[in-house]
């Protein structure tokens, strides 16, 4: 055991790891298996040459591509390694990712891969992730691992330059496979050609030939927009299982969030929406007016600026709920601060819609309609932290939609709310 600095407390430590208790999941026992477990069945099955793939993704018509010619290339069986940690935001939950890859299975042919369920977490690490795979892929018996195009890395910079750059990834990953003692397989992009009706990889595909190609992430989209996906970039019964997980938008859940000063009109709109979304009668719709959460969730809270914010970020969970479990939410909180609003939209729309509404009612308006006095009462120093006198409003930036009710009946909002949702295709 050796000190690294005195006082910090870091040490380097050696020797043998006594496991006590393995982490106990409920999910797809049945391929969460140890590293020793799967060498073991590498070795009842007579497997000498094992390539591991590591995914964070499903695996779609490419990536099946990809690993056949890497069991070819290494002349070896395949073990898939999808993860079950902490996805990127936006990805497929694993409870969908695996029913995927099952589905996937049955397209291999017989006794030539095996699945195993790894939990870690995405890191988009690039060189040092590569490395770090293939050091797990050796822990579970392969003797060759695949790095794939732009392996681990998390896009573009601000540039529209690759993060990592691929020549860096192969240069590390060389040098560490010879130490680790296993072998990468590198892949460059693989694109469909039309005419031919096969795949290939990029590099081999010659001047003048017709290509296809679609990513991961174009096919995560055109999932959650309900928009076709051709049969030659994944297989049907792969986009039938995320299908059904994340429907397209007329059966998702979705929200729908007004934000803006005090008097405004926020709470008219949402109770005359309310109205029109149950006259359709698709959805259960919930309605989270600022009084009404401030009486049924959040009575022990006061109105200074920390628990003004954790009552907004209450009615973004409740409507996160809400959306997941495909209903509609309205929300009508002031809502100041940006940041907020940013992290609700961000866990709405991992799971459905979300359309933030600005009813950017001027200030001077809002005063003239305030019935209980309280910008008054604000003027006058009566009352701290009013949003609008003396707390500041934050603006959305980009929202679905900006209303200026000053000159407009809420019959005619909501209109204007509504082509934009059934433009959107949620009704």
């Amino acid at each position: 055991m050796a000190r690294l600095q005195g006082g910090r407390g870091r040490y380097y430590v050696g020797g043998r790891i006594e496991a006590l208790n393995l982490p106990i999941h409920s999910d797809f026992k049945q391929i969460r298996n140890t590293p020793s477990e799967v060498r073991q069945q590498f070795r009842k099955l007579g497997w000498n040459r094992v390539v591991g793939f590591q995914t964070r993704q499903p695996i779609h018509r490419p990536q099946f591509e990809l690993t056949i010619q890497a069991m070819k290339k290494a002349k070896a069986n395949l073990l898939m390694l999808p993860i079950a940690g902490i996805p990127r935001p936006g990805d497929f939950d694993h409870y969908t990712r695996m029913r995927c890859y099952q589905k996937v299975a049955a397209h291999y042919p017989p006794d030539t891969h095996m699945l195993n369920l790894l939990s870690l977490s995405t890191r988009l690490a690039g060189p040092r992730d590569a490395v770090l795979h293939m050091i797990i892929g050796k822990n579970f018996g392969c003797t060759h691992f695949v790095i794939g195009h732009n392996h681990a890395t998390p896009g573009t910079d601000s540039s529209g330059n690759p993060f990592y750059d691929t020549p860096q990834i192969r240069e590390l990953t060389l040098q560490a496979g010879e130490e680790i003692g296993i072998e990468p397989v590198f892949f460059e992009e693989m694109v469909y050609l039309p005419f031919e009706d096969e795949f290939k990889l990029a590099s081999e595909v010659k001047e003048g030939q017709e290509t296809l190609s679609f990513t991961n992430d174009h096919i995560r989209d055109r999932v959650r927009k309900g928009k076709h996906i051709p049969e030659w970039a994944s297989f049907p019964d792969v986009i039938n299982e995320l299908r059904r997980s994340y429907p397209c938008p007329a059966i998702q859940g979705f929200t729908v969030f007004l934000t803006g000063l005090s008097g405004a009109g926020k709470s008219t709109i949402a109770k005359v929406l309310y109205s029109k979304f149950m006259e359709i009668g698709t959805r259960p719709v919930t309605l989270l007016d600022g009084d009404i959460v401030r009486r049924n969730l959040s009575s022990e809270l006061n109105f200074s600026k920390e628990h003004r914010d954790i009552n907004v970020r209450r009615i973004g969970f409740v409507a996160s709920e809400i959306t997941k479990n495909r209903g509609i939410a309205i929300c009508a909180p002031i809502a100041p601060y940006e940041r907020t609003r940013s992290k609700i939209r961000t866990s709405i729309e991992a799971h459905g819609g979300f359309f933030e509404i600005h009813v950017a009612t001027p200030i001077s308006v809002c005063e003239k309609r305030d019935r209980k006095g309280m910008y008054a009462k604000a003027r006058a120093g009566l009352l701290k932290g009013f949003t609008g006198v003396d707390d500041p409003y934050e603006e959305p930036s980009n929202p679905e939609l900006s209303i200026d009710t000053s000159n407009l009946t809420p019959d005619e909002a909501v209109r204007q709310i509504l082509l934009l949702i059934s433009e959107k295709g949620f009704v």
